[in-house]
């Protein structure tokens, strides 16, 4: 086939093909229109600090929520309760929980919860408080211990994702 007749032939096809009057031009073989519930909605918890350090504290895309690690501070950066690992937790699931209830979810949403410690044996000491958290069920997790945080004397942070179901 010459290119002639090959220019020829996909000139054609585009031309039958486009009969239709879909537009299609901002779609590839495959991709599904995009829908106002796949935006991706952002929240600070503590604005000035998350552009500091260069995050955001969480992101909900779709049903679907993230949430970057809970760490016991304030508004400043400023650990709060150090070296009081069950205070510093307490802390970092309150946090979480004004994240949760800012998008409409709750604790039985949670679907997957990380754990990041520099003191693992004083963590499960005081892991018992998870049993006020998670009333209906556990969700899946990982323990770590690490051996430092973002800013000293943080003991423990906590990530997790939720799902809200239809």
């Amino acid at each position: 086939m010459t290119r002639t007749t090959l220019f020829a032939s996909c000139l054609l096809m585009a031309s039958f093909c486009s009969c239709n009057n879909e537009d299609h031009s901002h779609k590839t073989v495959g991709e599904a229109s995009p829908k106002a519930a796949d935006t991706a909605v952002y929240f600070y918890l503590r604005p000035q600090l998350e552009k500091e350090y260069g995050y955001t504290h969480a992101v909900q895309i779709g049903d679907d929520l993230k949430i970057s690690g809970a760490v016991s501070m304030d508004d400043a950066g400023v650990i709060v309760a150090p070296g009081n690992m069950e205070q510093q937790m307490k802390n970092c699931y309150s946090d979480l929980e004004k994240i949760l209830q800012h998008y409409g979810y709750s604790f039985d949403d949670v679907v997957a919860e990380n754990v990041y410690t520099t003191d693992m044996e004083e963590f499960i000491r005081v892991s018992g408080f998870r049993h006020s958290i998670y009333k209906k069920q556990f969700p899946t997790g990982t323990w770590l211990e690490v051996k430092g945080l973002a800013v000293k004397g943080q003991l423990i942070e906590i990530d997790m994702e939720a799902h809200r179901s239809k």
